[in-house]
């Protein structure tokens, strides 16, 4: 591939909701121009951006891929973004390398969930946005309402540039408004059009799009706007001119029609992408040089930055690292800064990506969106930078995970191979997280939803040769107090030599401030020597650890040692450590204890249909309704849940509203868990403290 100056780049995202078809319209862009000798499908065998087993057996995208191509003058970058709900936020770390959002919508079933997450990811990273309605050829097939849905759901302008010739299967062409020629698709699916005049019967139709796509093209500037209105036309090069503006402001989106599965209207999509900005134009990133927070413009004549955006793990070929360059310009064998890390690595070759395939370029300039192979510490979200130049991109953060695991191996011995794998997972999709259970210590992973689980244990046994269990993790419950107590915590053991002796008077009662445990002491008078007051404290916070009711942790309680005695020859400060801890755990039972659990803040999205029986179920869950938000065709119900009631909400919610509901929750606060509940978890608690213990 020859060399293409930034002002001949583009870059975009392929964003929607799973089905709507963003990796049929990739596959034809392939094949359009040259990189595929045949239009893939996604049918597990012919596809070049699913090309993870995983993918091929669902036949739909889990992953986001990328695609590089020339098109007449430009270089065109595209990444294909996953629209699955579990999935969808790596396409929003794609985005972050992207000058440009395609929102694909399904001319069958329209703006849908997940259509409206990833424009909105779009909108946040202030991304110019296009509109391709997909699936014209099918069954129930209607391009208009579709595009009324983008005005009314996605609550923006959206214009048309093309007007559908034939409905359903008898779809064949366009009305292309700017050169105001009818454009019929070849039924053969090579993509070639057949150029001539406009039907009769659409003559009125046509007429009205072109009033309003010239009325949008001349609001969008202020010149234009009033030659328009002193004259009321615009030839066809200030239409163009007015379309560019008004793509770069937002104040509109421009439509397209096709049904990439025939490669029709594929071509048009990407003759559109001219109108985008350039790598030039792009908006400026907020970085941090040298620690302090700046903006950082696209500047080709910068020392080169770039943010790395994907990384994809392969046990037998190794790690290949996808970046956008957002400055400068780099070739291949080159030393490098990774100003994230605070580590040097050396680039090998550079090379362009069709799906997994890595096609050497040597090269890389503002807006390229290449890979290289086998970097030592680099990780996705990381910065690189020219040698002796600390930029850092600033990166959105992600949203909490909405569903752990605990990981089991499922032969002994291979824990270690488990966290392993999981951290190379990790590496690839930062939407999981690894960590260790505070309460069990075991592997625990955390996602976005039941099937990204699902999928990265399938990923672990397939790459890495380990198989897993998964159980869910303990609910994090914690024990405290409701009364107080005066109580001697007394230790005194008699051996053959040397005895042991420590006596210690404890008043324990609740703790209502910001410190779950405050410890004092108002020992006077020498009752209990000044060196043994620690080990009272340490002993009970010790005891604390495994609370005596069904060994979850004390929190939220104050102690008090007031008074005590001792023994000049036989106390010590191990001696002390028992009694406090023997006082404590008497004392803690005398002083109503309790359970509390934790209550988390969840915002529901789901659709209007759902709303009533995930009132319900809420309501069956012992959650309280805090407020419901409506956002176009959905609703976003506020709510406190108790965790122990949604760990697997995911799948509750997957079944009741046809994987068209999302959620995301944070912890909130403590609650004492109620009275009738108690003594069940007490009985199923697998910390309780044995007699042999204590």
């Amino acid at each position: 591939m020859k060399r293409y100056e930034p002002s001949n780049i583009r870059t975009f995202a392929l964003t929607g909701h799973g089905g709507c078809g963003k990796t049929s319209i990739g596959e034809a862009i392939l094949f359009l121009a040259g990189a595929n000798s045949r239009l893939g499908a996604v049918d597990g065998q012919t596809s070049l951006l699913d090309f993870e087993p995983e993918e091929q057996k669902r036949a739909g995208s889990i992953s986001t891929s990328f695609g590089t191509v020339e098109w007449g003058d430009t270089k065109i970058h595209f990444a294909d973004t996953p629209g699955d709900g579990n999935f969808i936020l790596d396409g929003r770390n794609a985005m972050l390398g992207v000058d440009a959002s395609v929102a694909v919508v399904s001319a069958v079933d329209g703006v849908e969930v997940n259509t409206e997450k990833s424009w909105g990811f779009a909108e946040e990273l202030e991304l110019p946005r296009a509109v391709f309605i997909n699936k014209m050829d099918r069954d129930r097939a209607d391009g208009k309402q579709a595009a009324e849905d983008v005005t009314e759901i996605l609550g923006v302008r959206a214009v048309p540039l093309q007007v559908p010739v034939g409905k359903e299967e008898d779809f064949k062409g366009v009305v292309d408004l700017i050169s105001r020629q009818l454009v019929t698709f070849a039924a053969d699916g090579s993509g070639k059009v057949t150029k001539g005049d406009i039907p009769g019967d659409l003559a009125d139709e046509v007429e009205m799009a072109i009033e309003a796509m010239v009325e949008a093209a001349a609001e969008a500037d202020e010149d234009l706007l009033e030659k328009y209105l002193e004259e009321g036309e615009l030839n066809a090069a200030e239409v163009e001119q007015g379309l560019k503006a008004g793509i770069r402001s937002g104040s509109f989106v421009p439509v397209l029609y096709g049904a990439a599965t025939r490669n029709f209207g594929v071509g048009q999509l990407l003759d559109l992408m001219a109108m985008f900005p350039s790598p030039l134009e792009a908006h400026d990133r907020k970085v941090k040089i040298d620690e302090e927070e700046q903006i950082l413009g696209p500047d080709p004549d910068r020392p080169f930055t770039c943010l790395v955006i994907k990384t994809i793990n392969d046990p037998y070929s190794g790690k290949l690292t996808v970046f956008r360059v957002v400055a400068g310009s780099i070739d291949s064998d080159t030393n490098v800064y990774n100003a994230t890390r605070n580590s040097k690595e050396r680039f090998g070759q550079i090379n362009m990506l069709i799906g997994k395939k890595p096609v050497p370029v040597g090269h890389a300039v503002l807006g390229d969106i290449v890979a290289v192979a086998k970097l030592k510490d680099t990780a996705t979200f990381d910065s690189l930078a020219a040698e002796k130049t600390d930029v850092i991109v600033e990166v959105p953060p992600l949203p909490p995970a909405m569903i752990s695991y605990l990981v089991l191996a499922t032969s002994k011995g291979e824990e270690d191979k488990i966290k392993m794998g999981l951290v190379r997972l990790v590496e690839e999709d930062p939407t999981l997280t690894v960590s260790q259970n505070e309460m069990t210590g075991q592997i625990q992973l955390a996602g976005m939803g039941q099937s990204h689980i699902d999928i990265a244990i399938e990923r672990l046994g397939r790459k890495y040769g380990v198989g897993a269990a998964l159980e869910l993790p303990p609910v994090p419950y914690r024990e405290t107090i409701r009364g107080t107590t005066r109580i001697q915590g007394r230790h005194k053991k008699q051996t053959g030599g040397r005895g042991q002796f420590g006596d210690t008077w404890l008043r324990i009662s609740p703790q209502t401030s910001d410190k779950s445990f405050v410890f004092e002491s108002e020992i006077v008078g020498g009752a209990i020597p000044r060196q043994y007051i620690p080990a009272v404290e340490k002993g009970i916070a010790e005891a604390m650890a495994r609370g005596p009711l069904a060994g979850y942790p004390v929190v939220d309680i104050k102690v008090v040692l007031d008074d005590g005695s001792f023994h000049a020859v036989d106390s010590s400060e191990m001696a002390f450590k028992t009694a406090g801890s023997k006082g404590f755990k008497k004392g803690f039972l005398q002083c109503s204890p309790t359970l509390i659990e934790p209550i988390m803040a969840v915002d529901i999205v789901v659709p209007e249909d759902n709303v009533g029986d995930i009132m319900g179920d809420i309501n069956g869950r012992r959650g309280k309704v805090l407020d419901m938000v409506p956002k176009g065709r959905t609703n976003i119900i506020k709510a406190h849940l108790p965790l122990a009631e949604v760990l697997e909400y995911a799948k509750v919610l997957q079944s009741v509203t046809g994987g068209k509901g999302s959620y995301t929750m944070v912890f909130d606060h403590n609650e004492e868990v109620p009275t009738h509940l108690q003594q069940k978890v007490i009985s199923a608690s697998p910390f309780k403290v044995t007699e042999e213990e204590d």
